[in-house]
């Protein structure tokens, strides 16, 4: 695993401390040591319930199934998820929100890590009963989009015997792995190219959000992240 020096000079002791930076920094901490943070019920609760209630309000129609794979490689592939997405682009006052939210994120984790995170992309994830998502990477090795990958739960009454547990593994010899319990507010970020992951099969409905931090890969003939 790759290791991220912390910025000596910046703490969240200074006089300009927000409410979450003391959350921010225990998710830059986990990102330098371990390269991935569990963060149970982190989730302000005033966003996570605005969050919830536009998520399990929205229409169907408005639904798509998830595909694998980015730009023209893009395909459907019901073998590895079968679940459904709607994409966030900050019109709704939810997700405005929530986008603000993970702006300050990425500013506190670049000020920390130097991680040169440039942009945010995230959609909303709806798991029916019998849904889940196999063991693969966000980002492989080289390809330098997604370098941060992120995930919370919007599951205010989950139970264990709910299944729809989120995997991190190791490496790839790793056979058992982290399980996180998509309980309401709880959030997951690790490093995209590092740790394969998986969503255990749901045995009742699952809401949740997954997003990536990206740098800044332009070349003079293409855009990417696309403006």
């Amino acid at each position: 695993m790759q290791t991220l020096a912390l910025n000596r000079h910046s703490s969240n002791n200074s006089d300009d401390q927000t409410p979450n930076d003391s959350l921010f920094e225990n998710i830059a901490q986990d990102i330098a040591h371990k390269g991935y943070s569990i963060q149970k019920h982190a989730v302000p609760k005033d966003l996570a319930d605005i969050l919830h209630f536009h998520l399990t309000n929205m229409p169907g129609y408005k639904f798509n199934d998830a595909s694998i794979g980015r730009q023209a490689g893009q395909q459907i592939n019901e073998n590895v998820r079968n679940d459904a997405i709607v994409w966030i682009n900050g019109l709704s006052p939810a997700g405005n929100k929530w986008l603000n939210w993970t702006q300050d994120l990425q500013v506190y984790l670049n000020r920390r890590l130097f991680l040169g995170l440039f942009s945010f992309e995230s959609h909303f994830a709806h798991y029916a009963k019998g849904n889940y998502y196999a063991r693969h990477l966000d980002s492989f090795k080289g390809e330098a989009n997604r370098v941060l990958s992120l995930v919370t739960y919007l599951n205010p009454d989950w139970q264990p015997q709910d299944g729809g547990e989120l995997v991190i593994y190791r490496d790839a010899k790793d056979k058992v792995g982290t399980k996180v319990q998509p309980e309401f507010g709880t959030l997951a970020v690790f490093l995209s190219e590092e740790f394969e992951h998986e969503v255990l099969t749901t045995t009742c409905d699952r809401y949740s959000i997954a997003g990536w931090f990206r740098i800044n890969t332009s070349k003079s003939n293409k855009s990417d992240p696309p403006l």
